[in-house]
């Protein structure tokens, strides 16, 4: 039974949380501040800490933040959950710069903070439980990771990630260059959670414009708007008892993270056009291709969403960072593209497989998928070669491969995308669907890299 540490100057927030815990089955132990919590902390550290951000009349938060750092030297390991009135939500953040788990708002929900105390236990519990690593025999028995092809290191520290964090409900944000396979770690996580049972609900961010998100998101009544000829259910009711996967979460606007940040926070959401509050119970799987934290310096990313979303992050690497799982996923578009047109089986020579594994790939496994079954259709063989590959490429790299290598991010997706355009005579639906990106997308990465038409 796991011990939890309670620290808050009022008695009365002290005694309503010791009974909502107790009654969830934990062990409690309550201090008024920072004195007794010290004193508590050095006898005998307890698993979870609940603290308050002020002890004073004083709303600064210094006494919490000073507490927090001192209880991470003393117990660097136990988990700190931090307690703060909503408009001082700016404190909390504070706090998870110095290490806190989480945070709850005052007043509290009852279920969301059980869930955010469960999450913080599960997790500590893993990482103690970290075991040999995972390999793919023992993957394929005990998990759900059909979909994912591969067997490189990488890929199987990111599948032991997943398989020990998707028990727990905790939110999870996967980071990573387009086409690395993003959306199908986070089915991997629905699947392979207690939640497999519910639905799995995909939102595409980046597609989505300010004006439609509370009625995409949060739906609306029929009337609530001009054109609202009928009531619409939006994302999150569809998630409910399920997971929902917020795609290229890091373009979405400013105005909309507030939103959205309220719903996360509270589980609660109102549909357009009436007033009741909503309750909804939904694991939060986010993705984004950007730097998440360069935005939240630049002011573009709220960081209270920032860490709203990401209690656990997974990197996934790029296809360059793992050639070994080339041949891996060769062979296997190729055996779907045969399975679904009926199509005969067929086989690459060592030096095709050679090739594909030298080159680039700024488009990740989306480009190797759309390469392998291009020159599948084309070629019409059953044997592929290394030129076969060559001549089906999307163009020839505006630049030579050594000098790709040196390439940042950003300039590796500008040459794919103006290689794409030229492939396709600036036709942008089509280039959208070569790269495996909306035209929505697409168009904002054409104003992003100030690429004219």
């Amino acid at each position: 039974m796991a011990r939890i540490l309670i620290i808050d100057d009022d008695a009365g927030v002290r005694s309503s949380l010791g009974f909502l815990l107790k009654r969830a089955g934990y062990q409690l132990e309550s201090v008024p501040g920072p004195k007794e919590a010290i004193q508590v902390v050095r006898e005998q550290a307890p698993q979870l800490i609940l603290m308050d951000m002020n002890f004073t009349l004083t709303t600064t938060g210094e006494e919490g933040i000073r507490l927090l750092r001192q209880v991470k030297v003393l117990c660097p390991d136990v988990p700190v959950i931090l307690m703060t009135a909503w408009g001082s939500i700016s404190l909390a953040v504070q706090g998870m710069q110095a290490g806190a788990f989480d945070f709850i708002t005052k007043p509290w929900n009852n279920l969301v903070l059980l869930k955010s105390v469960r999450n913080a236990l599960d997790l500590c519990e893993q990482k103690e439980d970290t075991g040999a690593p995972l390999n793919r025999t023992e993957a394929d028995a005990k998990f759900h990771f059909e979909k994912i092809v591969g067997q490189s290191p990488a890929l199987m520290n990111i599948l032991g990630t997943v398989s020990r964090i998707a028990p727990t409900t905790a939110s999870v944000l996967i980071t990573g260059e387009s086409g690395t396979g993003k959306e199908l770690i986070a089915e991997a996580i629905h699947e392979n959670s207690s939640r497999s049972d519910g639905p799995f609900v995909k939102v595409n961010l980046g597609g989505l414009s300010q004006s439609l998100f509370e009625s995409e998101m949060f739906g609306h009544k029929k009337g609530a708007f001009t054109d609202a000829y009928m009531d619409r259910v939006g994302r999150f009711e569809m998630a409910n008892g399920g997971t929902i996967f917020l795609d290229e979460i890091g373009d979405l606007e400013l105005s909309s993270q507030v939103k959205l940040l309220r719903v996360l926070q509270d589980q609660t959401f109102e549909v357009l056009g009436d007033s009741r509050p909503r309750k909804v119970d939904v694991r939060v799987v986010s993705a984004t291709n950007r730097d998440l934290s360069a935005m939240v310096g630049a002011h573009t990313f709220r960081e209270d969403l920032f860490y709203r979303i990401n209690l656990i992050t997974v990197h996934l690497p790029a296809l360059r960072e793992r050639r070994e799982d080339i041949p891996l996923l060769a062979h296997y578009f190729a055996q779907k593209l045969s399975e679904t047109n009926g199509l005969p089986m067929v086989e690459f020579s060592s030096e095709a497989l050679g090739y594909l594994q030298q080159l680039p790939f700024p488009g990740n496994i989306r480009e190797l998928k759309n390469l392998v079954e291009r020159t599948l259709l084309v070629s019409g063989k059953q044997r592929i070669e290394a030129e076969d590959f060559q001549q089906n490429e999307l163009a020839q790299p505006l630049a030579p491969k050594s000098a790709l290598e040196g390439l940042t991010l950003e300039e590796l997706e500008k040459q794919t995308i103006l290689r794409t355009l030229e492939k396709y005579d600036r036709n942008l639906k089509q280039a959208a669907q070569a790269l495996g990106i909306s035209r929505a997308s697409l168009y904002r990465r054409l104003e992003k890299y100030k690429i004219e038409l």
